[in-house]
């Protein structure tokens, strides 16, 4: 279910508000990890490739909240990731089409909802 959240946040989809993808993910699990709505907003600087060193978004937002929730599991994210996008930073993944930016979203929420 947050995986469909976390799209129709970024499509601005069934109601849902538009969000970038950094905020998609992070909104989509708001409930299950007690993230607070001025953590999504902040998150509103993280999309289109402006997250930390050029990081996805998506991608970005579920490595922090495993940061914060599951430090454990924090190279399976990244090797889960690397396998289903090619790369971590937002213009490597563009320029590979492998996943477009839904799909990152969609991939990014799938890990986190097994965790979660």
């Amino acid at each position: 279910m947050s995986v469909t959240a976390a799209k129709n946040n970024y499509m601005g989809a069934n109601g849902y508000k538009r969000m970038n993808c950094a905020q998609s993910v992070l909104s989509a699990f708001k409930e299950k990890f007690g993230i607070e709505d001025d953590l999504v907003d902040a998150f509103s600087a993280y999309g289109g490739g402006r997250a930390p060193d050029g990081l996805c978004g998506a991608y970005y937002a579920v490595k922090f909240i495993i940061d914060r929730y599951d430090k454990e599991n924090v190279e399976k994210l990244n090797q889960y990731f690397l396998e289903q996008a090619g790369a971590l930073e937002c213009t490597s993944i563009r320029s590979l089409r492998k996943l477009s930016c839904i799909g990152c979203i969609e991939k990014s929420a799938e890990f986190l909802e097994k965790l979660a």
